[in-house]
């Protein structure tokens, strides 16, 4: 026992730290961060959740705001394919007045109004209010197109928030498992092989530090682009809640997706605009008809019985559509565009089902993965830590041997957050695809 009383200090120290490193790194199963001050990162108005990322986003994303205005500008192209053609005005000056019965004739005044063929204007109006839709289910895709881009990247902030915390901490487990190997091998009880074990595991972690800390400020421009922050400013380190599983059911999300993917809502609109846009192209073998009034401005002349009467016109007009070749060629080109709006449908809903199906199989293997470090591995590894540990103690092992068991539990709550991470990440991507929160869309269709 003697032989071993200089190890005390140091297994107390050894022990102190294993459990403030459990203890920061895992606490009612959630990572917990130890955010340090950073004179780069103070910005009172700077988003730390998920909700202040999103909300952000929506206000301010140049992006949406483009996709808004195109809605916009396709609804306002509804009243127009709903008007008349503006009347026509016309007016005549006689330079030499025509003499008549009852007075020289000085002026003549007219307007007429054209009317489309019956039917002509609904097609239009039909197709513009279609492709309108079209537009709305555009900036819905647009919208959570963004809405994906934002949770990704907060996922992937968060978690190399994690990862850094990690980091920081196995460094300082190494820098106090080197206190203990030179303890050792100034009391000739290791060698000096182990002093220079901890060292390189030491110089590698610091590395591994510095290679995590200077990945934040791309992942923070990343943000900060989809937030349309002008000054790219350091964003403070996010929170995450705990981590819920969410229970997807493949059937349910297939169809949730084939109901509500605006992507394809936005070409069934696109086939009922071309089908409106064919029905007016076939209006154009018809013609076009007007009503007018002219009126004759005409002098006095007495001594004539209605000498210096007005005359009033009714005028009808009506074209002649004699281009019949064109007007076919019209009609063709719309049932073309019907067609191609078809096939459009039919390749997207093939791609996205393609999409949604690689996604879940993701998504199923992140959530297996989460389950199995949660309940298997991570708690095997904090076992064989402590087993390890005492085996120490008793110098039973070597100095290696604890050092990969703590590398391993650390690897593997590392691995689990990155587990955690894709998880969410996928999930994201699924409600993208699928048009909705998917735990919202369960938890209606459960109270129905």
């Amino acid at each position: 026992m003697k032989r071993f009383g200089y190890l005390f200090p140091a297994v107390i120290s050894l022990t102190f730290a294993v459990e403030c490193l459990g203890k920061s790194l895992y606490q009612d199963g959630t990572v917990q961060f130890a955010r340090e001050a950073d004179a780069n990162s103070t910005d009172a108005n700077a988003p730390v959740t998920l909700p202040d990322y999103l909300r952000l986003a929506a206000l301010n994303n140049a992006g949406l705001k483009a996709a808004f205005e195109e809605w916009k500008a396709a609804v306002e192209q509804v009243p127009q394919a709903r008007a008349l053609p503006d009347p026509r005005f016309t007016y005549a000056y006689y330079i030499q007045e025509i003499e008549t019965r009852v007075g020289p004739q000085k002026n003549r005044l007219g307007i007429m109004q054209l009317f489309p063929w019956f039917g002509e204007i609904e097609a239009r109006a039909d197709a513009a209010a279609a492709a309108a839709k079209a537009a709305r289910q555009r900036y819905e895709a647009a919208k959570l197109k963004l809405f994906f881009q934002v949770k990704d990247a907060f996922h992937e902030y968060v978690y190399l928030a994690s990862a850094v915390q990690i980091a920081k901490d196995n460094l300082e487990l190494i820098k106090h498992f080197e206190e203990v190997a030179r303890t050792k091998y100034i009391a000739a009880a290791a060698g000096h092989p182990d002093v220079i074990r901890a060292q390189m595991e030491l110089a590698k972690l610091e590395d591994h530090v510095k290679t995590l800390e200077d990945l934040r400020n791309p992942i923070v421009a990343r943000l900060n682009a989809v937030l349309n922050r002008a000054d790219f400013t350091m964003l403070a380190w996010p929170r995450r809640q705990e981590f819920q599983h969410t229970p997807v059911q493949r059937s349910r999300v297939i169809a949730i997706l084939k109901a509500q993917n605006p992507q394809l809502q936005e070409l069934d609109f696109e086939v009922q605009s071309s089908r409106s846009a064919l029905e007016a192209a076939k209006k154009k073998f018809y013609p076009n008809m007007g009503v007018g009034v002219d009126w004759i401005d005409t002098g006095d002349r007495s001594g004539v019985r209605d000498g210096g009467t007005d005359a009033v016109i009714l005028m009808f007009t009506m074209d002649l559509p004699i281009w019949r070749k064109s007007y076919k060629a019209a009609e063709m080109q719309a049932e073309a565009n019907v067609r191609k709006a078809r096939q459009q449908r039919i390749e997207t809903e093939n791609t996205i089902l393609a999409r949604t199906e690689r996604v879940l199989y993701d998504f199923e293997d992140s959530s297996r993965k989460v389950g199995l470090y949660a309940d298997v591995l991570v708690p095997k590894a904090k076992e064989l830590l402590s087993v390890s540990e005492t085996a120490y103690k008793g110098g039973t092992v070597d100095f290696l041997s604890l050092i990969d068991a703590q590398r391993m539990l650390l690897g593997y709550q590392l691995n689990y957050e990155r587990s955690v991470t894709d998880n969410l990440q996928r999930l994201a991507e699924l409600e993208m695809l699928a048009g909705t929160e998917l735990s919202s869309a369960d938890s209606a269709a459960a109270a129905q």
